[in-house]
């Protein structure tokens, strides 16, 4: 039975971008707690903002406990959001509904649209893989999730969709290696390390 591959949270329409797809096979990462405004003023520029960026990974990379590192990774989501027009938010939202909905034809539209309207948008393509997977059109959503980490390499949820569809393919070692990759940036990722360590077991020859 070919595995559905969905986003873990389903966003209002003013939340500033999506949330990453939450581990295929562990639980649905926590909604992050939101901030008050001023304590998360925006970056005055593409600089500002990834140099802030750049500070919120090495945070997430050392978060204590799961509670911490699910304030960071909704920091980095409106780090991530700030670039984005809000066009190509409204169009990505609709489609993590249309996902949730498993109307994966008409989310693989929204995500087109999105697409089209921001090709920059990492998280663009990670959706549209999401869809193109669901739909069996696995290559496509290969190489989606290939633009994915091509516009951001620290993009642990789109490196999970991958070892997500690697292990659908039985290439358990492709699925360890894009697990291990997300987990270094996001140790705290929620099943992760249970899953990674099942995986080893079955790389190893042992299933049980």
């Amino acid at each position: 039975m070919r595995r559905t591959i969905l986003p873990a949270l389903l966003l209002a329409a003013t939340l500033l971008a999506p949330a990453p797809l939450a581990v295929a096979w562990g639980q649905p990462a926590p909604t992050p707690a939101p901030r008050p405004p001023a304590e998360r003023p925006a970056p005055r520029g593409p600089e500002a903002r990834r140099a802030e960026l750049d500070r919120a990974f090495a945070a997430l990379k050392d978060a204590p406990d799961s509670a911490g590192a699910a304030l960071v990774e909704g920091r980095i989501r409106q780090l991530w959001g700030q670039a984005i027009t809000p066009s190509v938010t409204l169009l990505m939202n609709r489609g993590i509904r249309n996902l949730a909905a498993n109307q994966a034809e008409d989310a693989l539209e929204d995500c087109d649209a999105a697409i089209t309207l921001g090709p920059e948008v990492a998280e663009a393509w990670h959706l549209r893989a999401q869809a193109q997977a669901k739909l069996g059109a696995f290559p496509a959503a290969a190489r989606d999730l290939q633009e994915a980490l091509r516009l951001e390499p620290r993009h642990w949820g789109a490196l999970v969709t991958l070892a997500a569809m690697q292990e659908e393919a039985r290439d358990l070692a492709g699925a360890l290696r894009s697990l291990e990759a997300a987990l270094a940036i996001n140790p705290r990722l929620p099943g992760g390390a249970t899953r990674r360590q099942e995986l080893r077991r079955r790389v190893e020859g042992n299933p049980t």
